[in-house]
């Protein structure tokens, strides 16, 4: 008895994660920020608020997420003529 409880548990948490990422990534977002409002535990509504919020384009999050860099000064550029 304890052992089919476990094996459907285990089964059921794929089957969430699969849908959960094969879903557009609007459709993720939509359903995170509806998730959000719904009482759940700390760690989890943290990962909901992040996944609710828009991801760059390559969905890394990550790059994003770094301090910005100051822009390089403007470098002249010179032309040599070419001697032949």
């Amino acid at each position: 008895m304890i052992q089919n409880l476990l094996v459907a548990l285990i089964v059921l948490a794929c089957a969430v994660y699969a849908v959960w990422a094969l879903l557009p990534m609007a459709w993720r977002r939509a359903l995170a920020k509806r998730l959000v409002a719904a009482p759940s535990p700390p760690p989890i509504k943290r990962w909901l608020q992040q996944a609710a919020q828009a991801g760059n384009a390559c969905g890394c999050d990550g790059c994003d997420r770094a301090a910005p860099k100051a822009k390089p000064e403007a470098q002249q550029i010179r032309f040599h003529p070419r001697r032949h």
